[in-house]
């Protein structure tokens, strides 16, 4: 079994509320979920969706084709109705889609004779539950633990008033609930916990808030100062004074913020402070989509910033990889003492998806901290010259009688300000050579398909779903594909690369973005460049079959 729902509206009419009681109540009735959300960047008016698929089997995408329509308006029919299975169902209120051949239900009306108009959508809730034989015992307790008492009877009431309005389509039987359901910037938030961040600051920035106040939310209960700053440029100086301090820090945004913090990118690099910082990428240059997801950041990326310094970049493919990737980047970031950037999107970001729970007992938290000052040789020299390019690091007033000096200009061993040429010479080497030895951490891409496929894929970050379930159909039409999805993206990762593509007759880059950033990469690192190229930047994401259809009819 494999369903989608789409539910479609204005901004303001409850569709992100409804979305949310019914991935929940799915998702607990033992449902593997995905959910993707399409908004428009205002409070009012405008087309937004959320789509929701589900099946008794792992999914790791959306697709393009839907069985339920929830319209609540008929711009949605007209939108949507074409993406309809020929077997599938529109659902509207009685005064939308008027003399149309679908199915007119009295929502509103019902909603009115509850005495609160704003429940309508919960009576399309109900009505979904019935079509698909679903019982309401779920959706009633997750209703339950959503709104206060009186506002939960009120919507528990139009969800059985909604399912008494149709007869079952489907008999689906419950499974049993053994996952969670959680976004990427929730993923995020909580492998940053789980690391031991103890400081997190932002500006509000479209899509990476989320983070933001998913760790405002723990922040009591786990312990970590929580700052909303002015701008991103304080966002990442304030970061780096908390590490500094001795504590785990990590700031994040989107493009345009992060363009305000290369300045300060720079100054981590220069005085060796272990940050995290996670770039949640939306269409640009400027503005551009505030709502909508690309892939265009990863050049500027790699090479923000000031002079020649090192740093990691981490490309986030789900949002387990997010949990997990995240707290690795806190060990690899205090490990090398620079600044590790990881790279969303807000498809990633926004997307919901049923994951095995996550494991904390995995996540070790390596500090890399000097602890005793029998570990100090004389006066402290917080940049020793060393065969790694690390030097030992002491917090500021650990160990008494020692000072923690850091400066943005040059500087000796010691911290002091220099102009010397030998001493600035030594100074770039020490830090540089800090690469050779996270290259050794570099992790090689995911791989998936069939084993030394005809054709290759070469992809990074969150389009991993998309190709994987494109994949996995082709290779059950019996076509020699695999794919490559990169996570660690610098220093760029080559052995597994070099070895398929050494087999392959066809490499094909997929990105979202319109200058192929991957495969200039691959072109600089590995000196050959992609025979094809499936790139994508209208701001929506790649569904499993637009890729699968792309894949099939343009290149093989």
């Amino acid at each position: 079994m494999d369903y989608s729902i789409l539910i479609g509206g204005e901004a303001g009419q409850g569709m992100d509320t409804l979305g949310r009681l019914l991935e929940k109540t799915l998702k607990r009735h033992g449902f593997y979920v995905f959910s993707y959300s399409d908004y428009m960047s205002r409070i009012r008016g405008g087309h937004n969706f959320v789509q929701i698929r589900f099946s008794d089997k792992p999914m790791y995408a959306h697709t393009s084709n839907i069985d339920i329509i929830l319209a609540l308006n008929d711009e949605t029919v007209d939108i949507h109705g074409p993406k309809l299975k020929a077997e599938g169902i529109i659902i509207c209120d009685e005064d939308v889609a008027t003399g149309r051949d679908v199915l007119h239900l009295p929502f509103v009306e019902t909603s009115k004779e509850l005495e609160n108009p704003k429940v309508h959508t919960t009576v399309g809730l109900g009505v979904i539950l019935k079509i698909f034989g679903l019982p309401t015992d779920v959706a009633e307790e997750v209703i339950g633990e959503t709104f206060n008492e009186k506002i939960a009877k009120l919507n528990q009431r139009a969800l059985l008033s909604g399912y008494d309005m149709v007869d079952a389509t489907y008999s689906l039987k419950p499974l049993k609930d053994k996952n969670i359901i959680v976004n990427g910037n929730q993923a995020v938030a909580l492998g940053a916990i789980g690391a031991g961040c103890r400081f997190y600051c932002g500006y509000p920035m479209t899509p990476s808030t989320g983070i933001l106040t998913y760790m405002a939310s723990k922040s009591k209960d786990m312990g970590i100062v929580v700052e909303q700053v002015e701008d991103e440029v304080a966002a990442l100086n304030m970061a780096l004074g908390a590490s500094y301090a001795g504590v785990r820090a990590m700031t994040g945004s989107s493009g345009g913020g992060f363009a305000l913090m290369v300045e300060a990118l720079s100054l981590a690099g220069m005085i060796e402070t272990p940050v995290v910082l996670i770039d949640v990428q939306r269409p640009a240059p400027a503005t551009g989509f505030p709502t909508r997801t690309e892939q265009s950041d990863l050049r500027f990326l790699i090479h923000a910033g000031h002079g020649e310094f090192p740093r990691m970049v981490i490309a986030l493919r789900n949002p387990e990889d997010a949990f997990y990737q995240t707290a690795r980047a806190f060990n690899l970031a205090d490990k090398y003492q620079i600044p590790v950037i990881l790279v969303s999107d807000q498809h990633l970001a926004d997307s919901t998806m049923t994951v095995e729970p996550f494991d904390f007992s995995k996540i070790e938290i390596e500090r890399h901290i000097i602890e005793d000052e029998a570990d100090i040789e004389g006066e402290y020299r917080r940049f020793k010259y060393t065969e790694s390019g690390i030097s030992p690091r002491l917090i500021p007033g650990k160990v008494e009688g020692q000072v923690v000096l850091v400066t943005s200009d040059e500087h000796d061993e010691f911290g002091h300000i220099t102009e010397d040429g030998v001493t600035r010479t030594k100074m770039v080497k020490k830090r540089m050579r800090k690469l050779e030895g996270l290259k050794e951490d570099v992790e090689e891409p995911w791989f998936v398909g069939k084993k030394n496929p005809e054709n290759l894929i070469v992809c990074w970050g969150s389009t991993y779903g998309a190709v994987r379930e494109a994949v996995e159909r082709l290779n059950a039409e019996g076509v020699s594909i695999g794919a490559l999805i990169f996570g660690d993206i610098w220093p760029f990762p080559t052995k597994r690369l070099r070895e398929l593509a050494n087999h392959a007759r066809k490499i094909i880059d997929v990105e979202q973005n319109a200058t192929a950033q991957l495969d200039s990469l691959i072109r600089e690192n590995v000196l050959f460049k992609c025979s094809h190229k499936i790139l994508k930047f209208d701001g929506r994401p790649f569904s499993s079959d637009e890729l699968y259809t792309a894949l099939k009819e343009d290149i093989l």
